[in-house]
Formats: structure tokens, sequence, C-alpha cells
């Protein structure tokens, strides 16, 4: 599948030029931000890793081999890319146990930065935000298109797509979850089975937030919407008064999309409509998500990027800015240039 069809509709009149991203490792980094205090003691060591080249699974692998607990007892919050320098959190549980000795994983790929107990485990989700720093080269783009371009997402943010990533090499994470939900059965890899369930998820979001982009209504509250703010798991239904909620103009309070599974949604009205019509097309994914027993949640269709700055340098554009968790820098990128992967 090409990029434009598990992703969707441009919101600010598509790229201004075309760029590559990820030439090196270190031209896409990433710091996850972490607001817990950590206490300094109990049976949970927190680990604050570098890595290069490897993604988050690979590395937590690395690190029950090399401290010698099963793969279970690493937590991580949130998954990061194999092609990228990336700084995040993870935790080991070693009940009765001392720190196990971590030396041999200081290389060019994985080093500890930083080591502190806890009496409890990291969670999946639990960072507040990621710090993105990027390196777009080759850059072939008018750079007064490009300065308004980031004025006006500084200012409104962009739709808040899954990147392609999550659909794996040419969309087969989602080929793969469509043969299963054929099937009617998931696979019993824990990794693969949960892989395989957030493609499909993410691919029916992309498709809720591409319709909305293309009726143009992805940064407005419609009635019948629900609503949530940035860092909010929580939402509530748009009536003609929160329509008009000054919130909504500051990129604190976003429409939500659906994240499929069990239940029945609160929508109503028009975004009720055009989320069913999105169901109709797809409903062996709609039916398997349900039955793996996952509860329908809801995510903000609209990202706003804070802290954003830029500088150019010849053909090169730095950026930097911060997304809430689960937000996907490529989504920016994206509305600014066309990358290799993105085409079609």
């Amino acid at each position: 599948m090409t990029g434009a069809s598990l992703l969707g509709a441009y919101a600010w009149g598509g790229p201004c030029g075309s760029a590559i991203l990820k030439e090196t490792a270190e031209d896409f980094q990433v710091d996850e931000v972490l607001d817990i205090p950590l206490s300094g003691e109990g049976e949970h060591l927190w680990l604050w890793v570098e890595k290069r080249a490897l993604n988050t699974e690979e590395a937590a692998r690395l690190l029950a081999r090399t401290a010698g607990i099963p793969l279970r007892q690493v937590s991580y919050a949130g998954l990061k890319d194999r092609q990228a320098l990336t700084r995040q959190w993870f935790s080991l549980h070693l009940p009765g146990r001392t720190d196990p000795d971590l030396e041999a994983l200081d290389s060019s790929r994985l080093r500890v930065c930083r080591r502190v107990r806890h009496q409890r485990k990291l969670q999946r989700g639990a960072h507040a935000a990621n710090r993105f720093l990027l390196r777009l080269t080759h850059l072939q783009a008018d750079r007064a298109a490009l300065e308004e371009r980031l004025d006006t997402i500084a200012a409104r943010g962009v739709p808040n797509y899954f990147g392609l990533q999550r659909f794996g090499h040419q969309g087969g994470n989602l080929a793969e979850a469509r043969c299963w939900a054929e099937q009617g059965r998931a696979p019993e890899q824990r990794i693969l089975r949960s892989r395989l369930l957030s493609a499909a998820r993410s691919y029916l979001f992309n498709q809720v937030l591409s319709a909305r982009v293309s009726a143009g209504s992805w940064n407005k509250a419609l009635p019948g919407d629900l609503l949530s703010f940035t860092d909010s798991h929580s939402f509530f239904l748009a009536d003609a008064a929160s329509c008009s909620d000054p919130r909504l103009a500051i990129l604190d309070l976003h429409p939500t999309g659906p994240l499929c599974g069990q239940g029945v949604s609160q929508l109503q009205d028009v975004p009720l409509q055009l989320e069913q019509q999105i169901w109709q097309a797809n409903p062996q994914l709609v039916a398997w998500l349900a039955t793996a027993g996952l509860k329908q949640e809801r995510r903000i269709l609209r990202l706003p990027v804070r802290e954003l700055t830029w500088h150019h340098e010849s053909a090169v554009l730095q950026l930097a800015f911060v997304l809430p968790a689960g937000c996907f820098a490529t989504a920016v990128v994206r509305e600014l240039v066309q990358l290799p992967d993105q085409a079609g």
C-alpha cells in the first residue's frame, strides 16, 4: 500500500517540496519527557537509555539478556524507531536482587546513561511527551513557502495521523492484520498480536481523520463530537455551546476520533454518520478488533506542535518541537515536505 492510502488528506495544501529524513540516526532524535519523581529505592531498576539503530523491542531484549531476567520483566513507556537516536526509560523488575552488571551494553548502539530504583514498574504511556530534533536533508523547497507553512503549523497544528511506521514496510502489518481478520482469529504471540491489532486500529483512525480533513472539520468541534483536552484520556459530548469553547482556538481542546473496540459509541449526529461510513467500508477489521477484546477509546484529531523552532542551512532544515506521547513527528513533517516513502 502507498503512504497516501495509509495516511490521508493534507490539511494545509500539500507538501512545499521534498527532502530526506533519517539519512543518519542523528537526523531523527527523540527524548522522552517523564514527569514521575523516582524514589531511589524499590525492586524496580529504572534505566535512562540512549540507543541508536535499535527499536524499543530490540533494546528490551538486550536489557533482559544482559540482566539475566525474562523479557516480561522489562517495561517501557513507548515505542521508538530503529533508525533514530533516541533516549528513553526502561524498568527492570529485580525483586530481591542487586543491580545487574550492564557494562557490556555500553556501545555505539545502546548505552545506559542513568539508573535509579523505584517502587513501581514503568507503565506503557507513562511519559508526558516526546521532544524531537529532526534534520531534513537534501531539501528542495521554496524557503518563503516553508516559512509560511511552519508559521501555520505552529499556530494551528496538524492532523494527528498515525505514522507509516505503525503499518510496517509497504503496509505489511495492515495486510497481515486483514488476513487474520478474515480468519476471525488473532496470533497467539503477544508482541505480534499487539502490533497487528494496533495497525488495524490506526488505519481505521487515519481513515476517519482523513475524511474529517477533507470535510474541513478535523480542527473544529461539531455538535455530537466527543471532545478531549490535549493530555487527557477522558472526553465529553459537544453541544452548541462547547463548539465555541475558546480552548479550541488555543489548541487545548480538540475533537476526537475512534480507536476501535468493544462498546457503543457515544457520538451523535454528523460525526457518528461519518465514522459509521468508515466502519461499513471495513467490517472485518471492525469486528476483529471488538472480538479481540479491545475497548473503544478516543484520540485527538488535531495535533498541537509545541515549542516549534526551525533553522535553515543550505539544503538542510532543522526542526525542534514537543509532541504529546503517542503522536508521530512524521505527521508534522508530511505537512512540510514529501519524503521518499510517502510517495503515491
